[in-house]
């Protein structure tokens, strides 16, 4: 056997499949792994179904007579429930590589772009199962009315995807640091301060029961933040993910 036949031979089939295939094959080891540690599952369902038991313990169901402003205090209060719930979980992507000290063995086994987009799917199907869970609960506890809830679906949808966008490159940056919580919120909220505030008028107006000609434009704008966030972190992610 020639040099080349052995190098070809020790290649990782991972590495060597293409990208779609091995970003897959990344998303299921950590679905694997979620499904035997159900840290981050059992962390986010604990926050959403804890801080909308608060909210409802504090301030009672939630009537159009109690203020005129009620859809946009009601939008304001759930995405704020899905982002800090969103921190406990999404903020440990890649920190769990490092604590596991997988890490060194994921970079020989898949590229960088397959790692990104590996976890990218994961964290939004963890997020999307988490604003699931946390929108039916504030829902039913504060005796919200959703006027369009199409709309209010596609918004969350929109949102969730942006917000996995923008905070997954970051998890990967922190996850070396000694203070993995603090920094991952102060790097992650200059990021999402925009989207929370398309987000949280465009779940208002589908709240409101307004049409589509009110959630096309909150619509088109998360869409192209996530397009933006995607594509500069997959040129950027490479520089952060290897040594």
């Amino acid at each position: 056997m020639t040099a080349r036949d052995t190098e070809l031979s020790s290649r990782d089939p991972v590495r060597e499949a293409p990208l779609l295939a091995a970003a897959w094959a990344v998303f299921r080891k950590d679905v694997r792994s979620e499904l035997r540690t159900r840290y981050a599952l059992n962390a986010v369902i604990l926050f959403a179904a804890s801080t909308v038991v608060a909210l409802s313990l504090g301030m009672g169901p939630l009537t159009a007579s109690r203020n005129a402003d009620l859809p946009i205090i009601q939008a304001g209060l759930l995405w704020i429930a899905i982002l800090f719930a969103a921190f406990t979980g999404l903020a440990r992507a890649f920190v769990q590589e490092e604590e596991a000290r997988n890490a060194a063995a994921l970079r020989l086994a898949a590229r960088p772009a397959a790692v990104f987009l590996g976890k990218l799917l994961f964290n939004l199907a963890l997020l999307l199962l988490l604003v699931a869970l946390t929108t039916v609960l504030f829902v039913i506890m504060l005796r919200v009315q959703v006027g369009n809830p199409m709309m209010l679906a596609a918004i969350l949808l929109a949102g969730s995807l942006g917000l996995v966008a923008a905070t997954t490159l970051i998890a990967a940056i922190i996850a070396r640091a000694s203070v993995k919580g603090a920094l991952f919120a102060v790097l992650s909220f200059p990021l999402l301060a925009p989207l929370l505030v398309v987000a949280i008028q465009g779940s208002a107006a589908a709240l409101l029961g307004r049409g589509w000609e009110y959630g096309v434009g909150p619509l088109q704008v998360l869409a192209g933040y996530t397009i933006a966030l995607v594509v500069a972190s997959l040129f950027l992610f490479n520089s952060v993910w290897e040594p």
